[in-house]
């Protein structure tokens, strides 16, 4: 356990109950220990890092409206646990995972099923991808590795799948990144500061409102309607309003939502984007898992319709593998220059040899075994579909024509109380407060269908058996907390 006093930030009373969510089991006699999981549930989820600091006990208790006694046993949980550290005078901040975090295989070997990341395992031809690409990377051996805007093959590569989506590219247009998140981080740096307002969705890829916060910035939300979907008339009215940096939108099978923007309201958003002169960086990590048809016949990049101040954000992880960790932006050649020049803070480049396997994976056989998993995908939705609608039929969502999840709205507000007690029967879930720039969406769920169909079957069956142990318990007075 970290014995000194770290330098970590402060979480309000306030903000904690809001991550919290609706921890406490109605009727249960195990205040402290409902408490002392939700706070790891934080933890393990990065709501609450190693080093933040937390509130006073009588801040906390007033903010959630319990006992100051409940507070200090859930404490005592916690600092048993080495989830929290404390020091008289100093008060408490967090320490550490817990225990559990020490041996994750221990997790595997216990059969846990992981619904917390929407990532696939690799793509078939994996292998014969990097069986090519040790034969290529001979001829780059003589030189330094440095290769800062990307492999000149792999951005050409990219620039004609853009070219062929309706986005006419370059090679000089695309630069490779460390993964999508890692091109996201790169935009921010560039394009805002600290107190700068950015434009996102609410509900919204939780990594990026992360990411906000971490550069000082604030993300402002726009309600995004999990039928209806984007509100372009609140876009607009948020564009003129708050006047923000830049937005981040995800206008293809939207995380967690699975929602896709339709031709009409691209041009219409792109329109707004570029009157009002707003840069977007517009998140495409699962544009190729369409399941309606094929990507190439989809609606147009909404980079075709924003202008020149738009960044397309592309990814491997959905669609390849995440373990190549790559990515990259799409741009005007001169927002790259920009972004290029201010990329050495940050890293030098993208690794040559994942690259060199990238490039073959793009060969025209990589896209016939990229359509052959999104046939496989398909039928694992189905199977998720065929699996909520069996043991959890109170659930409702919207069938998405892409992705890789369902957003399930659930009979009552349980979702943070129901990851903790998913976690319990074997199943991690990533709560839907995660989603949000505030926290709350207690009535979502996000269950991603990227496992096998026997494992989506089994993961569901458990939820229902969690479902059960929590449902229809007291809510944690979060109502007292002003949630936006």
């Amino acid at each position: 356990m970290t014995s000194h006093l770290p330098l970590g930030s402060r979480v309000s009373g306030t903000r904690l109950a809001v991550l919290l969510g609706e921890w406490r089991r109605r009727g249960s006699r195990q205040g402290a220990a409902d408490l002392a999981a939700a706070v790891e549930l934080q933890v393990l989820d990065g709501q609450l890092p190693i080093g933040t600091r937390l509130p006073a006990e009588r801040e906390l208790a007033d903010a959630l409206g319990v006992s100051r006694t409940l507070i200090g046993a859930a404490l005592d949980r916690l600092r048993s646990t080495g989830v929290v550290a404390s020091r008289r005078g100093a008060g408490s901040w967090i320490s550490g995972a817990g225990h559990r975090s020490a041996a994750p295989a221990q997790h595997e070997r216990d059969g846990l099923i992981d619904l917390a990341r929407a990532a696939p395992p690799a793509l078939p031809g994996l292998i014969n991808a990097v069986d090519a690409a040790r034969r290529d990377l001979v001829e780059h051996l003589s030189g330094n590795g440095y290769l800062t805007g990307g492999l000149p093959l792999l951005r050409e590569r990219i620039a004609e799948r853009y070219t062929a989506r309706g986005l006419p590219t370059s090679p000089d247009q695309v630069m490779l990144t460390a993964g999508a998140y890692s091109a996201f981080v790169l935009c921010l740096r560039m394009l805002a500061g600290p107190g700068d307002r950015v434009l996102v969705e609410q509900p919204t890829y939780p990594n990026a409102i992360d990411a906000v916060r971490a550069a000082h910035a604030l993300p402002v939300p726009v309600a995004l309607d999990p039928v209806r979907g984007w509100d372009l008339t609140g876009i607009e009215a948020a564009l003129r309003q708050a006047s923000p940096r830049f937005g981040y939108l995800v206008v293809d099978f939207q995380n967690p939502t699975g929602l896709r923007l339709d031709a009409a309201g691209r041009e219409r958003l792109g329109g707004l984007l570029a009157r009002s002169r707003t840069p977007v960086v517009v998140d495409e990590s699962l544009v190729e898992l369409d399941y309606e048809g094929d990507p190439l016949d989809a609606p147009p990049p909404l980079a075709a319709f924003a202008g020149d101040l738009a960044l397309t954000v592309g990814s491997a992880a959905k669609s390849q593998w995440g373990g190549l960790r790559l990515g990259w932006i799409r741009a005007s050649a001169e927002l790259l220059d920009r972004l290029l020049s201010s990329r050495f803070a940050v890293d030098l480049g993208a690794p040559v040899f994942e690259q060199l396997v990238l490039a073959s994976l793009l060969e025209p056989e990589g896209y016939a075994a990229l359509a052959q998993r999104r046939v496989d995908f398909r039928l694992q939705r189905d199977s998720l579909i065929d699996a909520v609608h069996a043991y959890c039929p109170e659930w409702t969502f919207e069938v998405p024509a892409g992705g890789l999840s369902l957003w399930c709205r659930l009979p009552e507000p349980m979702s943070t109380r129901l990851a903790v007690s998913a976690a319990n029967h074997g199943v991690q879930l990533a709560p839907a407060s995660r989603f949000g720039v505030h926290g709350g969406l207690e009535r979502w769920l996000r269950l991603p269908f990227g496992l096998p169909p026997d494992q989506l079957l089994e993961a569901v069956r458990r939820l229902s058996l969690a479902v059960e142990s929590v449902r229809g318990y007291a809510d944690v007075p979060a109502a007292n907390v002003p949630v936006t």
